[in-house]
């Protein structure tokens, strides 16, 4: 499997892969890495799927380490924390992927989209949303519920972990328009000027929607985090649901609608 995913840079990946960053300068500085190596994986190099997603990822990262750098949320241990528990789940799904057969089994909906890693080509925009999904449907009611554990305090609505969780919402408001427009050719980024802001508020509105419904899974998994049994099933019933939205993106209706 890791030979016939990453080819020539398998060792680097391998390599990189053996790191687990514990703040955010190490966390920007392993998608950085990543992202030059996934730019030189066969065939698609630099239009690889995961290169699309990465990219954002990285570029939002970079956007809260600003923040946290200049003193702008009011409990910065609980955003640097989560942070931190986020990225791992996105690397720990890496190593399942181009794992040994004993590893654990990488989650469906990140499957998904490492699965088009050696082609077929997909669309930029439709990678780095099926990415999205994966990371924040998937990954992030899990990350909250460990920051939260981690810290000793309680997911609780308008507490000031929360106000700096929907602080990210602004990030991704202020970075959609430019990402997004980087993703797109000639001919769409016409339609996009037709559009005038009409689908840079849509998405960012999908994020807010998105992001409220993690926060809500992670309550909803915060009250059972001690019965596993209730956690596992929970944990493949969110799967299950990101995995089939994941293929409705990377699939031509998905494309085509965005």
């Amino acid at each position: 499997m890791t030979q016939s995913v990453w080819g020539p840079v398998r060792q680097e990946m391998s390599d990189l892969l053996q790191s687990h960053p514990d703040d955010v300068p190490a966390v920007v500085d392993q998608l950085t890495k990543l992202q030059d190596i996934l730019g030189r994986v066969p065939p698609l190099l630099q239009e690889n799927p995961l290169c699309d997603f990465n990219k954002l990822y990285l570029t939002i990262t970079e956007s809260v380490l600003e923040r946290l750098y200049g003193g702008k949320f009011a409990d910065p241990a609980f955003l640097s924390r989560l942070d931190v528990e986020f990225a791992a789940r996105y690397f720990d799904a890496l190593r399942a992927w181009a794992g040994p057969d004993e590893s654990p089994r990488c989650p469906r909906v990140w499957a998904g989209l490492f699965q088009r890693i050696p082609g077929p080509d997909c669309r930029p925009l439709p990678a780095a949303c099926a990415g999205v999904n994966a990371h924040i449907n998937f990954d992030l009611p899990f990350a909250l519920v460990t920051t939260f554990d981690h810290l000793g305090s309680d997911p609780i609505d308008d507490s000031d972990q929360h106000h700096d969780y929907l602080q990210i919402n602004e990030i991704f408001a202020e970075a959609i328009p430019g990402l997004r427009r980087g993703y797109l050719d000639k001919w769409q980024l016409l339609i996009d000027t037709m559009n005038g802001r009409l689908d840079d508020w849509w998405q960012g509105e999908a994020v807010d929607y998105t992001r409220n419904v993690a926060w809500r899974n992670a309550q909803k998994l915060w009250g059972m985090r001690h019965d596993m049994s209730a956690t596992d099933k929970e944990r493949a019933h969110l799967d299950r649901i990101a995995s089939d939205l994941g293929k409705l993106l990377l699939s031509p209706l998905g494309e085509f609608l965005q």
